[in-house]
């Protein structure tokens, strides 16, 4: 079940894994929940299997899709230097029945409790069985989510003449996921301390997952803000960098600057770095991932 939508997962699931002991009582077990999920679940999307098999598939289903994005944001890095956009080669790539669409937006990279963590214990049981290999195959899936992580970081410093030290930069969002309060493993996170160690005044935003943030970085030293209302957030900044894709964000972005006013606010505001969408019509420096419009 994933984070904001454990309920529908349960009662609508794309299948059901039970995994049990090939032994009697397993066997019955296993018959026993087989039994309860049928009561709603359609018994073709229930598959039983060894505990090996079960605890094997959870795992590799959270690293493909892991993988799927560092994919995505591997294809980021070579479209910034190709000129390509990254938007439309996704969306080409995505319409490949074979592919799909889903999980081909280029981000600043994944976070959560579960990929990173399944993915190195995917890693670790590589290692045990000498398949050194395989190990690092999947361990590159994590080394380029940190290396876009960083990516992302070295970008804002750039386009901010190489030194972020007082001016103000907003993070909108701080949650790894829309629509949850959950921080665990953000990038956020990671980009919040890094420019703390550039010295910035860092402000961040969320709906939802402000106490958290404040709990995340209660270690850190820096000019550091929490501030619910994101006009209040981004006033005065230098920079926006959208980190979560808030349904609530994108919106504010567009009917708070682009339809109201002819221009940018009257701050000194200079960049927006936005995953998402552009702004660069109302007189901001944008920075989307990979000439993304």
């Amino acid at each position: 079940m994933a984070e904001g939508t454990a309920i529908q997962d349960l009662e609508n699931p794309d299948r059901i894994l039970i995994g049990s002991r090939e032994t009697e009582r397993g066997l019955t077990a296993r018959q026993v929940l087989v039994d309860i999920y049928t009561h709603w679940i359609p018994p073709e999307k229930i598959v039983t299997s060894n505990i090996w098999s079960s605890e094997l598939s959870k795992l590799v289903a959270n690293a493909f899709l892991a993988q799927r994005i560092s994919s995505i944001n591997a294809i980021s890095a070579l479209c910034e230097k190709a000129e390509a956009n990254i938007g439309e080669v996704a969306r080409a790539v995505g319409m490949d029945s074979r592919i799909g669409a889903k999980f081909l937006n280029a981000s600043v990279g994944f976070g959560g409790s579960c990929f990173k963590k399944d993915i190195l214990n995917l890693v670790y049981l590589c290692r045990s069985y000498g398949l050194d290999k395989v190990a690092d195959y999947w361990e590159g899936v994590v080394k380029i989510n940190e290396y876009q992580q960083n990516r992302f970081t070295m970008t804002m410093l750039k386009a901010m003449f190489n030194t972020l030290a007082a001016k103000k930069i907003c993070l909108l969002g701080f949650a790894f996921k829309a629509n949850t309060s959950d921080t665990r493993e953000s990038p956020a996170l990671f980009i919040a301390r890094r420019l703390l160690e550039e010295k910035a005044a860092v402000v961040i935003s969320d709906p939802k997952a402000l106490q958290n943030a404040t709990i995340d970085l209660k270690d850190v030293r820096g000019s550091i803000r929490y501030v619910e209302d994101p006009y209040e957030a981004t006033a005065g900044c230098h920079a926006i960098a959208v980190m979560t894709e808030w349904i609530s964000t994108g919106t504010w972005i567009l009917s708070g600057f682009i339809e109201p006013c002819p221009s940018p606010p009257s701050s000194s505001m200079a960049a927006i770095f936005w995953i998402t969408g552009a702004c660069s019509d109302i007189g901001f420096n944008v920075y989307p991932s990979a000439n993304r419009r």
